[in-house]
């Protein structure tokens, strides 16, 4: 027993604060209301979405097989930041544990290079469906499908866990996070040394998968456009279906492209608040995940129809 005693201390585990936002007095219990009702709205909407496919025989088929890959997705990067953000609201803590930091920023960086490349896996089969109609059936077979699909979540799991391996074993000389989750850069500059190959290899991952897939995305519907009104000059309703099959891809895209602008845009002005900062940090997580849903229904006339039926069906049962 003595010899426990006077042996080398036990190595504490790494603890980080996680400021978050500078919440007024009495303020907290409001805020994790309005944090939850988001949490409720992504949850629904998503989960609503996810569970119609699935139990529609009718819509398994590739587009809507690719909506639940990024329902997946959205999913990930809400429930990565907002259940922790309405612990904070409501009891005060800060406190969040090494590993904690490391997942929840592990879980957001996948969120958004999966998103990407998940849209880019889209813009094929959209392209394969316009362009190719004929072969379409041959060309995107289901193994073909799930391996494309497959592939983007590989591909952003595999570049992700590289840029968080640069973590083992580094030392800190703060613990103090200024934001409102943990991120890769954030937890870097934290950091007792440089960390000048962690830095490299973020923008150069960061720059590959934004701009490939933004090129390759932008091509797809060069070609589409072509195709569609190419097609469109002996039939006005094929220009106006090919066009359609695109929307819902589209407009995702802008989506997740503009709430993405906005953070960096924000962190170019020095004048903004920290706050404000950070609020328009988490409509890269909140809006995307909320508002991807509403976009399914409205643009997808097949999937509104289903959801409709689905519960028409069962209020009908209870009835």
């Amino acid at each position: 027993m003595e010899n426990l005693t006077m042996g080398a201390p036990l190595k504490q585990p790494i603890v980080f604060e996680l400021v978050g936002f500078d919440v007024p007095p009495g303020q907290g219990p409001f805020l994790f209301f309005l944090a939850l009702c988001a949490y409720t709205v992504v949850l629904l909407g998503n989960g609503v979405v996810i569970c119609v496919i699935v139990m529609d025989r009718n819509l398994h088929r590739p587009m809507f097989v690719m909506i639940c890959h990024l329902v997946v997705c959205d999913l990930l990067g809400a429930t990565a930041v907002l259940p922790h953000l309405m612990m904070h609201f409501l009891t005060g803590q800060k406190n969040i544990f090494y590993l904690s930091a490391i997942a929840q920023g592990f879980c957001v960086h996948t969120y958004g290079a999966a998103m990407q490349t998940i849209l880019g896996v889209m813009a094929y089969d959209r392209y394969i469906a316009v362009c190719e109609p004929l072969r379409y059936h041959s060309i995107m077979t289901s193994a073909r499908l799930h391996s494309c699909c497959a592939l983007a979540w590989i591909v952003a799991l595999l570049l992700i866990a590289g840029l968080f391996s640069f973590h083992i074993n580094l030392p800190y000389c703060s613990r103090i996070i200024q934001h409102v989750y943990c991120s890769n850069k954030i937890m870097m500059n934290l950091a007792c040394a440089p960390t000048p190959v962690s830095n490299i290899y973020g923008l150069v991952i960061t720059w590959t998968v934004s701009t490939s897939m933004f090129i390759f995305i932008a091509l797809s519907y060069i070609r589409i456009l072509q195709a569609a009104f190419k097609q469109g000059r002996t039939d006005s309703s094929v220009r106006s279906k090919a066009l359609q099959t695109c929307a819902t891809h589209f407009i995702v895209y802008v989506v997740y492209e503009v709430t993405t602008l906005i953070i960096v845009v924000s962190y170019r002005f020095p004048s903004t608040s920290q706050n404000m900062k950070k609020f328009l940090g988490m409509l890269f997580i909140i809006a995307p995940p909320a508002i991807n849903p509403i976009i399914y229904g409205l643009v997808s006339k097949e999937l509104r129809t289903s959801i409709f039926q689905q519960f028409s069906t069962r209020t009908c049962r209870k009835n």
